[in-house]
């Protein structure tokens, strides 16, 4: 089991973090520490989460701010009251998303659900919180990926798959850009000389309520499970599957651009590797490419 250095003095922002891997991550790094910021869709299951946490470390720092990246208003807020106090921030932990609704759904801003939540309100979030990561001690943006970007594509010509949705390559496709923004973030830190380091990691097959969230988005009674919570594929509890987000976001041999995942059963379950980008991941200019046209829907920028 990978143990969390020690994180004192050091200020985190988990998206996502009132459940699955996000909550874990939290837990780990507040047990290691860290003052975390929960930064959650649903205040009251951030709280709920907190108080979980503070049972088994009651003198963690915790606290709960509200953003739902599917709302680039809402994200703007969040960023606006982190910025307003003023404090630096040592890790930004993109965790939060949703998985494959099965209707074509829109965000506040009229992206497709997917490309919304898991890409470009990250990348929003990202781009207006850097000015406080800088000025953090060591820091690191890390962005939570997923091993079905191996194949997924990006649809230039139809980003927001107004036409043949289809909820796994449209998930496929968020998590693709996600890997993406990690590495380009990574080259422009190298690039300008940044104390950054951007890093990506994917949970392999670990049992959240993820699996059933998006799936249920949009019905009218939840779809039942017909093997419960069994699968036929080999799946890991969330204490394993967060390991690698929690490598990436604070052993001090993670690499620049380095992407981490389970190292077993064709990276669904197993101690945390380093793992290979995917063919999908390499193509030239394809990452900056993506970046420039998030820039330019979500109306944010990298500061100079």
């Amino acid at each position: 089991m990978y143990t969390v250095p020690d994180q004192s003095g050091r200020r985190v922002i988990i998206t996502g973090s009132n459940s699955g891997t996000g909550r874990e991550a939290a837990r780990r790094m507040a047990g290691a520490g860290a003052e975390v910021v929960l930064a959650v869709r649903t205040p009251e299951k951030g709280e709920a989460a907190k108080a979980q946490i503070l049972r088994e470390f009651p003198t963690a720092a915790l606290e709960v701010r509200r953003v739902d990246l599917a709302d680039l208003s809402s994200v703007r807020a969040l960023a606006d009251g982190l910025l307003a106090d003023g404090r630096p921030i040592d890790v930004l932990v993109n965790n939060a998303g949703v998985m494959a609704p099965p209707k074509r759904m829109l965000t506040a801003d009229g992206f497709e659900l997917q490309f919304g939540s898991n890409f470009l309100g990250p990348l929003a979030l990202t781009n207006l919180l850097l000015p406080l990561v800088l000025r953090g001690e060591r820091p690191r943006v890390v962005t939570m990926s997923s091993g079905t970007a191996n194949v997924g594509r990006i649809h230039f010509d139809d980003l927001q798959w107004a036409e043949g949705y289809r909820p796994s390559m449209s998930y496929a496709q968020s998590k693709l850009a996600d890997m993406l923004m990690g590495q380009h973030l990574a080259a422009v830190a190298t690039a300008r000389g940044w104390d950054l380091l951007s890093t990506t990691a994917h949970p392999g097959y670990t049992r959240t309520n993820l699996q059933t969230a998006g799936a249920n988005l949009g019905r009218e009674a939840p779809r039942r499970r017909l093997l419960g919570d069994r699968t036929i594929l080999p799946s890991q509890g969330v204490e394993q599957g967060t390991e690698p987000l929690l490598y990436a976001a604070t052993s001090p041999q993670a690499e620049q651009g380095g992407y981490y995942g389970p190292g077993r059963s064709f990276g669904l379950v197993g101690p945390t590797v380093k793992t290979r980008l995917p063919r999908s991941a390499r193509g030239v200019d394809l990452a900056a490419s993506l970046w420039s046209v998030a820039e330019d829907l979500t109306g944010t920028q990298l500061p100079d």
